[in-house]
């Protein structure tokens, strides 16, 4: 759900101002708006929060490029930590920073030496051995390069000869990474002998770094010493920057923040109005925190008042959106956090998503097996997340902290459930192992007993013994799959027409006549197709939409009707909406892809498990290890192709289908972000 606000308008002295605000940042409660225009102006008593403003982003911006040089990271317990007064700030962070500069340059210097010496240590050593002290002379010229494998060596030798006649002397040797050579030639004809080798596609070897323009003995003889000591090296210069972040990293973090807030109490002046003798600043505060902002301002008297009003949800776009949740739905509120926050006063769809999202997933793969290794997965990382680690996701290189590992958990933990749960109702483990292992069962009469309703005998194919009877047997596609498809196609004939519903209520309740004749044209519209789609079972007989003694004909009609009377109402704003109509038919039956996909994961699983036992009963022992590596090595490759699908499926059916009708994706508000301290207490 939102939270409900009201705006609240501050008025303060401005020589209590710092501190006024500093309690503010310390309630943690309001959401800031700045004031732009009004009858109040800055002045010339501005200019000393200016240099205060610049000092203090000086040592923001030092505080934090001493952090960076060193990688430290943000110690979980800095709540504790001990923040020296504000005095000493500047000096406290000079005398990190210096020796934190001078051992990152030294790093910078000794990396680069480290990267040159494992690439070019080898060539140099062998093209110094080719040249001698050559290279030092001041009338030779020596060009050395490397050879590509595919470089003829009588080519080059031509290219030469053309350019430079006899005029030249040519080296080349084999070395661990390839050819090196070497061309001697008068310093006058240097470019000539450079042209030649261009041409081949041979350019000029350069050393990077400090060793460029040195000569090749004494670039070796550096280079081979680095390549054999210098990573040793780099590693005492990583310890003593892993010490210096563990001494230091506390105290830096702490007066980073500290700085941060310093820096965002003159943020809030620039964004308030501003007179010579007070401060106006607005903003808003969830209804059930104001009492917070009067403890705040309370100690300060007639220094700062405040008042509060009701906001205009219909006309005021500023009003920030905090999503208040139980805690089974709370997690879900990062998944949503893929879209922007709905409009405030409108409908947060998060409930929804918690608890469609985990039992279409579940759903879809519905497998025990699959189940039971999601949740060791979830079981993982909230081992990790308990220990306050974080844990960077491969190949995408996103890091997740251990708060955002927690709500994973918990919707991992979920979707585990709802997976094996599914999975004993359609009889799979890890595909149809479940069966083969007697495990799961085909019992006709059950079946029949539980689906013959719907006209369809059922006749298995499988095990008809066993310890649990399967009641949901997608995999018997032959019988099952229309059932399947309509128990898919279930929740977008629910939800489809749901969310246009929820467009109607949100226009009713904000006076959008436009949304509400929209909402109700496509409702009716949405809800005719699929009562059309029954009449005429599935297109196939088209005069019993005209058979009056049905009452769902009636109703199929009064839908269109509908459709007809709101399109009219709207047709200036939305000209195109029959092109709608037909989009959100198509909607509906997107979900078709819950039974499409589930079928296909089960389809594959099925094949993966029956190879394995086949091999099995074939070959016996020998097959059964052979079949399980196969079986193992399959289901891994299966998951990895397809799991990211499974999950995003359900997530877009809720995203797209459901919440582009309710409006959730055309009108957003800010997120709300109240003015808050960083820093702790001590040391203030």
């Amino acid at each position: 759900m939102i939270s409900p606000m009201q705006q609240v308008v501050i008025a303060m002295r401005r020589r209590e101002s710092e501190a006024v605000i500093t309690a503010l940042q310390e309630a943690g409660v309001v959401h800031l708006r700045p004031i732009e225009g009004g009858p109040l102006r800055s002045d010339s008593a501005q200019e000393q929060t200016s240099e205060e403003l610049k000092e203090a982003e000086r040592l923001l911006a030092r505080v934090e490029s001493t952090i960076a040089e060193l990688g430290a990271r943000r110690p979980a317990d800095l709540a504790q930590a001990s923040v020296p007064p504000r005095a000493e700030w500047a000096e406290r962070i000079e005398a990190v920073a210096v020796p934190v500069a001078e051992l990152a340059r030294e790093r910078t210097e000794v990396q680069a030496d480290v990267d040159a010496a494992s690439a070019y240590a080898e060539p140099v050593s062998a093209l110094a051995g080719l040249v001698g002290s050559l290279d030092r002379s001041r009338r030779v010229a020596v060009i050395p390069f490397v050879l590509h494998a595919e470089t003829d060596l009588a080519q080059v030798q031509a290219a030469l000869k053309e350019a430079l006649q006899d005029r030249y002397e040519l080296a080349v040797q084999n070395t661990n990474t390839g050819r090196v050579g070497a061309v001697a030639t008068l310093v006058a004809e240097r470019d000539l002998a450079r042209s030649a080798l261009g041409r081949l596609r041979l350019g000029e070897l350069r050393v990077p770094g400090r060793f460029e323009g040195m000569p090749l003995e004494q670039a070796g003889a550096e280079l081979g010493q680095i390549r054999g000591a210098g990573r040793d090296y780099l590693q005492k210069l990583n310890a003593r920057r892993s010490a210096l972040a563990e001494q230091h990293g506390h105290e830096l973090f702490a007066m980073r923040d500290g700085l941060k807030d310093l820096v965002a109490v003159h943020d809030v002046r620039t964004a308030s109005a501003r007179g010579r003798y007070s401060l106006v600043m607005q903003g808003y505060v969830p209804t059930d925190r104001i009492s917070a902002l009067d403890a705040a301002l309370k100690p300060y008297g007639d220094a700062a008042m405040y008042e509060v009003h009701d906001v205009d949800a219909h006309h005021d776009a500023a009003i920030p959106v905090e999503l208040r949740n139980s805690g089974y739905v709370r997690p879900y509120q990062m998944v949503m956090g893929l879209m922007s926050p709905p409009k405030y006063g409108t409908f947060d769809p998060t409930w929804v998503m918690a608890y469609l999202m985990p039992f279409l997933f579940g759903l879809i793969i519905g497998d025990v097996g699959y189940g039971i290794l999601f949740f060791l997965v979830g079981l993982w990382l909230k081992g990790k997340a308990d220990r306050g680690e974080s844990w960077t996701v491969p190949l995408m290189g996103t890091k997740l902290m251990p708060n955002v590992l927690k709500d994973i958990w918990s919707i991992i933990a979920t979707m585990s459930f709802w997976t094996v749960l599914w999975g004993f109702l359609t009889g799979e483990f890890f595909g149809t192992w479940g069966e083969h292992l007697g495990l799961f069962y085909f019992n006709e009469d059950l079946i029949n007993r539980m689906w013959g309703w719907t006209g369809l005998e059922f006749h298995a194919h499988h095990a008809l013994s066993g310890l649990i009877p399967i009641t949901f047997p997608r995999l018997e596609t032959e019988y099952f799959s229309p059932i399947m498809l309509m128990i898919a196609l279930l929740f977008g004939i629910i939800q489809v027409p749901w969310g246009w519903f929820i467009r109607i209520r949100e226009g009713l309740k904000h006076g959008d006549q436009t949304h509400v004749w929209e909402g109700i044209a496509l409702f009716g519209g949405v809800i005719a197709l699929i009562l059309m789609a029954f009449i005429t079972r599935a297109a196939s007989n088209f005069g019993l939409m005209f058979d009056w003694a049905n009452p769902l004909v009636w109703l199929m009609w009064l839908g269109f009707a509908a459709f007809v009377v709101g399109y009219l109402r709207v047709i200036r704003a939305f000209p195109m909406l029959p092109v709608e109509l037909i989009s959100q038919g198509g909607a509906v039956l997107s979900y078709a892809r819950i039974f499409a996909v589930g079928l296909v994961s089960a389809i594959m699983a099925k094949l993966v498990a029956d190879l394995g036992w086949n091999l099995y009963e074939s070959m016996g022992i020998i097959g059964a290890i052979i079949g399980l590596a196969l079986a193992v090595l399959l289901t891994v490759l299966i998951l990895a192709l397809t799991l990211i699908g499974h999950i995003l499926q359900p997530i877009r059916l809720q995203m797209v289908e459901f919440l582009n009708p309710t409006g959730y994706n055309a009108e957003t508000s800010p997120a709300y972000n109240p003015l808050r301290r960083l820093s702790p207490e001590q040391g203030r």
